[in-house]
């Protein structure tokens, strides 16, 4: 039975690795940008969660739209305002660019709210759905529903709306776009924002799940590269299947082989790398 909860556990927090990876995914896959802004924009929505339920005592469940909505205005106007301005640039440029504000963010965050660790604990926060002799948290499980629905939401966005295929269409083929009449640099900065309001949603499940603090979300843009390289480059299913994968290998691994996570993940990175560079479900159009 120890097993079976351990699986439970993994793919309970393999769905918040896959909201991770989603918005990490979309603005590699669109922009051709690794974002190591990303997360930060996680912390962001972790911090405003948690400081709307201290000042109001609003669910963080509740809030989730407010985050969102929050952080996707940071990232519409950053991509439209800044990165903008440099997208032609080499990828290097983009790179040490996220970085930066990566940098900045954080740092801004520990002068402002210390680095004390904090969480967002409901009153429901410590009870759980027993099932047999599983025990199922009902913040993980609200995790999971909230994850899941985001994960479709994105798909169907993306496959049956004009605005979702616009995006799609400026990944594969940014000239043949063009081409066609679309605002390539208002594309790019509602994909960045979009990104980034996931980011938030993916900050506030983990604010509900656990302890965190401004400088410990860094190994996020890990997970998340390893989520995105494992499911796919610019694959919706992919980033699902690659963060219950590694939810799945953290959570073994963290249980039996202690320190020896973090090895394991490159391992799997680097022979996923080797064997099928587009990953499980990505494709040979995506840059």
């Amino acid at each position: 039975m120890d097993f079976v909860q351990h699986v439970v556990n993994g793919l309970l927090g393999g769905c918040i690795l896959a909201l991770v990876g989603l918005g990490f995914s979309m603005v590699w896959g669109i922009l051709n940008i690794i974002n190591l802004a990303h997360a930060a924009f996680i912390m962001l929505g972790a911090f405003t969660t948690y400081f709307l339920w201290r000042g109001t005592g609003i669910d963080p469940f509740l809030s989730l739209p407010v985050s969102m909505a929050a952080l996707f205005i940071v990232g519409f106007l950053l991509q439209k305002y800044v990165i903008n301005l440099v997208i032609r640039a080499s990828l290097l440029t983009t790179f040490l660019l996220t970085f930066g504000f990566e940098s900045l963010i954080v740092n801004l965050a520990l002068r402002t709210w210390s680095a004390d660790t904090r969480q967002t604990r409901p009153g429901y926060a410590n009870t759980s759905f027993a099932l047999g002799d599983l025990r199922l948290p009902f913040t993980q499980l609200g995790a999971v529903v909230v994850a899941l629905a985001l994960t479709l939401g994105l798909y169907l966005f993306l496959d049956h709306t004009k605005t979702g295929n616009s995006i799609r269409a400026v990944g594969l083929d940014r000239l043949a776009a063009q081409l066609m009449g679309i605002d390539i640099a208002r594309t790019y900065a509602l994909t960045f924002g979009i990104g980034a309001a996931l980011a938030a949603a993916a900050g506030t499940l983990i604010s509900t799940t656990g302890g965190f603090s401004p400088n410990n979300f860094g190994t996020y843009n890990i997970l998340a590269f390893s989520v995105v390289v494992l499911g796919g480059l610019g694959s919706v299913p992919g980033a699902l299947l690659g963060g219950l994968a590694f939810g799945l290998v953290s959570e073994f691994a963290g249980t039996y082989l202690l320190s020896q996570r973090e090895v394991i993940i490159f391992a799997i990175l680097i022979l996923v790398l080797v064997i099928k560079p587009t990953g499980l479900l990505g494709k040979e159009g995506y840059r």
